[in-house]
């Protein structure tokens, strides 16, 4: 499959409008579709998007040997806004990508960080971050949010990488198996810090990974050190001997006005 991709992509794959249903752009038949058929593909797009996304773009990315400079880091979306939906990234790698060849470079965490895509371009290193190395057939789904940036290719061989944006049409909410969905390890995860942001600052992602998380699983109620709690402390009930403050009241010879 790995050899065929390379023929497929070196020839191109044909561009598709924005909002194309997945079903439409990538049929029974085409190498794309018997990419994402495989079963732990598709258990992921699943899991992540649901079923029948659209497709919001794709693209085949060749970089040549010795060849291009470092991409400036950036987000994938522009004042992308929702705290409820979030799209997901395919990134298909069908030969080796070693650190010679630069492969991608990102930043664990930052997904929930917004920012408006290249706002951080100055920025070419970060405490954290990662690069890409990996074997022929490697597939990674990232967040459309998250922080990277390819490399340049400083070996003698083309570096190929084919993505997909998929857009979810079903609302994310248990999207995958949930069996252990009460596991601390969970917790644990969902409490991980990060080299490129401060003990106090990292409180940000935390009081974020909390939001979306509420969002996914549909617990209201969930919360990481009651950041969520506070937040909310919006008490209804007047307290006894305070029924006579009125809150944009005037108060006039013959009594109370509204």
């Amino acid at each position: 499959m790995n050899t065929c991709a390379i023929e497929v992509l070196d020839a191109g794959i044909p561009g598709y409008p924005y909002g194309t249903p997945l079903d439409v752009a990538f049929p029974v038949g085409t190498f794309v579709r018997e990419l994402l058929d495989l079963p732990a593909v598709a258990g992921a797009v699943q899991s992540l998007v649901g079923p029948g996304p659209n497709i919001d773009h794709h693209a085949v990315h060749v970089r040549p040997p010795r060849g291009g400079e470092a991409q400036n880091m950036h987000g994938d979306a522009i004042l992308d806004t929702r705290t409820d939906a979030f799209d997901v990234q395919l990134m298909y790698y069908p030969k080796d990508v070693t650190l010679e060849q630069g492969g991608t470079l990102s930043v664990p965490g930052t997904h929930l960080r917004k920012i408006n895509q290249t706002g951080i371009g100055r920025y070419q290193n970060l405490a954290g971050q990662t690069r890409l190395t990996c074997p022929a057939g490697t597939v990674v789904f990232l967040h459309h949010g998250i922080w990277h940036g390819g490399r340049r290719n400083d070996s003698d061989v083309p570096r190929y990488m084919f993505k997909i944006r998929f857009n979810p049409t079903v609302r994310q909410l248990r999207l995958w198996n949930t069996d252990d969905i009460d596991d601390p390890a969970v917790l644990k995860e969902l409490t991980t810090s990060f080299g490129w942001s401060s003990a106090n600052e990292g409180r940000l992602e935390l009081v974020n990974r909390a939001k979306l998380w509420r969002v996914l699983t549909g617990d209201h109620e969930f919360d990481i050190d009651y950041y969520l709690t506070r937040e909310q402390l919006r008490p209804q009930f007047v307290a006894p001997g305070a029924s006579d403050v009125r809150l944009g009241s005037n108060k006039s010879a013959d009594g109370w006005h509204f």
